[in-house]
């Protein structure tokens, strides 16, 4: 099933409100970008969080925070209140353009939004289990329903829920932050991608975009980091990197470790040449493990991140694999764009000189969960 998404791809944008849909305006054309979104008064958002109570933040980043809130009807939402800068109003306008008119099982649910002076807030289904970073990462407690089974219906659920993105919506849609904090879980642990603010289209007549890079050290694809060059590629990178972080079970970056370290995709591509790569599956699973299966997803992962975009699959490829309709272990898998090969890249264009122990300036580091 294909979906049109009828939108352009321009950041000067202005709002139309009326009671049941949102007008966008690029320049002199009127696009109406939702019909079924509701529009929230600032009051509405105030009482739904008894006035953004601390006892009710549930996420707190760069771009504001996050409250579990009840409305009037009592349903339980998700309220997401961005900070008054302003790339913050275009990610607000781009997050409403890119999802207000999809839907799939494993992205986030618009439910409606509020723009009062300068306040912007969007409001989603509220996702039990925050997300697989908080899941993963947040401490031993979080691990207990981490298992397997989990595991793996996570990684398959991310990867449909791009291949939707990519090859389903059109013009496609390229998510440009993959991230574990990104990935959120509802009560029974389903994954839904979060976070389109930082979003693309990729007009049907082109292969790539250039644009300015955005996104989360870590997760970028090196063509991307270093030239600004934006493909489905880029996603499929940091879904690769993703993949391997939920294997494992560790952050693809760590400063706390000792330098040769740090870096997640480095030691598993030493460890693959070594033919030890089971070495890193995360020692915290139990029982229900299925090595063969978790090899064979981390193999996925590294084809997702090899340095040359080319020779990464496509996200509808990518969930034939994970699911075994199509052999992994008879492919051929090239080096993976390293991070600390591009950083370098990085530094020597701007003819700076990397500190050590330090990140490249490309962009921030990770950021805490956000929806």
């Amino acid at each position: 099933m294909v979906f049109d998404l009828q939108l352009m791809s321009c950041f000067s944008f202005t709002l139309k409100w009326k009671k049941s849909s949102c007008l966008l305006f690029a320049g002199d054309e009127e696009i109406q970008v939702f019909a079924n979104v509701k529009i929230y008064t600032y009051k509405e958002m105030r009482q739904a969080t008894n006035d953004f109570s601390p006892a009710n933040k549930v996420g707190e980043g760069g771009f504001g925070c996050v409250y579990k809130g009840r409305l009037k009807n009592g349903e339980v939402v998700a309220i997401k209140v961005l900070s008054s800068v302003p790339k913050h109003g275009v990610q607000f306008l781009n997050e409403i353009a890119m999802i207000s008119n999809i839907s799939h099982e494993n992205l986030v649910s618009l439910c409606g939004c509020c723009m009062e002076g300068d306040r912007r807030i969007l409001v989603y289904n509220y996702l039990e289990n925050n997300s697989i970073a908080k899941m993963l990462f947040g401490g031993s407690d979080s691990k207990v329903k981490f298992n397997w089974k989990t595991r793996t219906k996570i990684c398959v659920g991310v990867a449909r829920g791009l291949a939707f993105l990519h090859e389903e919506v059109r013009p496609p849609i390229v998510h440009r932050d993959i991230k574990a904090s990104n990935i959120l879980l509802d009560k029974d642990l389903n994954p839904k991608i979060s976070d389109f603010g930082l979003a693309k289209l990729l007009p049907s007549n082109l292969s790539y975009v250039s644009t300015r890079v955005a996104g989360t050290i870590g997760y970028l694809a090196p063509e991307y980091a270093i030239f600004g060059k934006l493909t489905r590629k880029a996603d499929i990178y940091s879904y690769g990197v993703l993949l391997l972080e939920i294997i494992s079970g560790k952050l693809n970056t760590n400063t706390n470790l000792p330098y040769e370290d740090q870096f997640l995709l480095e030691r598993i591509w030493a460890l693959y040449e070594k033919g030890e790569l089971e070495s890193i599956i995360d020692a915290s699973l139990g029982s229900d493990l299925n090595t063969d299966e978790a090899h064979r997803f981390l193999l996925v992962g590294l084809l997702c991140t090899q340095d040359s975009p080319k020779l990464r699959p496509s996200m509808s490829t990518l969930v034939k694999m994970l699911t075994g309709e199509v052999d992994v272990m008879s492919l051929q898998i090239t080096k993976p764009g390293m991070i600390t090969d591009f950083m370098d890249v990085k530094v020597r264009k701007k003819g700076q000189q990397l500190p050590p122990n330090k990140l490249s300036p490309i962009v921030s580091p990770r950021p805490a969960f956000q929806l």
